[in-house]
């Protein structure tokens, strides 16, 4: 049997040093990615097999991470479902925003695996190419953070529309939910199916929700997804990222069933750590600033980061993702900190 050093981290054994990959860790900050820019559009190269599988491999080759993960985005499966999305340099996604039962209407969960087939060439791709040991994540948004982007329409700082209407249209959101947990089982069981290692689930906004809302939109829809997917394929491992969750961590593993919980930047790892069972890895927190900072200031929090969780099933990755204007050699200097930690 092959040895995966993550995978046997998702299966809750401890491993020193800790393996690692990095949040974004394709994309903008890379030169060799800047040479594929000109290639079309962000939704052109994420349905272009060809160059997709090349962004996914950069950094595996530079680094020599443990995970390669899937070059895509949260909002290509909403794309999919038949909602229109535009990338615009310096704003990011524009969507006409999904606020109604008629605009639910026009979301079609026939027509996904079709126009998501370039996505799973990409995994075969990937598979094919990728170190024996290197592990390979696919990924989807969860539904509430996926759901926030099709109701503003884009980004926003604090969701306030989707927010309000949780409260006031708990029926239709209730629908739009259940669609995507619907939407996002077949998903990410179609990049298992094409070879994906593992999936990990990124909830970047379940954080703005009160307790009440973040159990019945994060924590509910993640269990939904969870007991599918280990029903249809026992032993494949989760990830679950609910970014900025703070002390409703430890609730939201619990009632998840997820194998590894993401840590934000926020919190103390091994403080979190403590309340969780031993046999969920954690994965984290690195402030994506400090890498950009470099030097002594990434060597002293890698350390910290490494010496507070170890003997814990730990996964070695930022708070949140790289950013654009972080150096490439700073993460070659962070690799070698962690591989190198005694």
């Amino acid at each position: 049997m092959i040895d995966k050093p993550l995978l046997r981290v998702l299966a809750g054994h401890p491993a020193w040093p800790p393996p690692i990959w990095l949040m974004r860790q394709a994309g903008r900050y890379l030169p060799e990615y800047q040479a594929l820019r000109q290639e079309g559009g962000f939704i052109a190269r994420c349905m272009a097999p060809d160059i997709a599988t090349e962004i996914t491999l950069q950094p595996v080759r530079r680094f020599g991470m443990d995970a390669a993960i899937l070059f895509s985005d949260i909002l290509i499966l909403p794309w999919a479902l038949g909602q229109d999305l535009r990338f615009i340099d310096g704003e990011g996604p524009v969507m006409s925003p999904i606020r109604d039962i008629a605009a639910l209407a026009n979301l079609d969960l026939s027509r996904a695996p079709a126009v998501a087939a370039p996505v799973m060439e990409t995994v075969c791709r990937v598979r094919a190419a990728l170190p024996e040991t290197c592990t390979l994540l696919g990924f989807a948004g969860s539904p509430f953070t996926v759901a926030c982007y099709m109701v503003e329409g884009g980004g926003s700082r604090d969701f306030a529309a989707t927010r309000t209407l949780s409260y006031t249209q708990p029926v239709f959101f209730g629908r739009l939910i259940e669609l995507l947990v619907e939407a996002t089982i077949g998903y990410l069981a179609a990049q298992i199916e094409a070879g994906a290692d593992a999936v990990m689930l990124f909830d970047t906004w379940a954080g703005i929700l009160p307790p009440g809302q973040f159990a019945a939109h994060v924590i509910a829809p993640t269990a939904a997804i969870v007991d599918a997917l280990n029903r249809r394929f026992p032993g494949v491992k989760i990830i679950g990222f609910p970014r900025l969750a703070g002390t409703l961590v430890a609730d939201y593993v619990e009632k998840t069933g997820v194998d590894c919980v993401g840590l934000d930047t926020g919190v103390d790892a091994a403080g979190v750590a403590a309340d969780l069972p031993e046999t969920v890895a954690v994965q984290g927190n690195l402030d994506p600033m400090a890498l950009i900072a470099g030097g002594a200031a990434l060597r002293r929090e890698t350390r910290h980061i490494c010496d507070s969780l170890r003997g814990r099933a730990h996964i070695f990755n930022l708070g949140h993702g790289i950013l654009p204007q972080t150096p490439p050699s700073h993460v070659a200097d962070l690799i070698e900190a962690v591989r190198q930690v005694a």
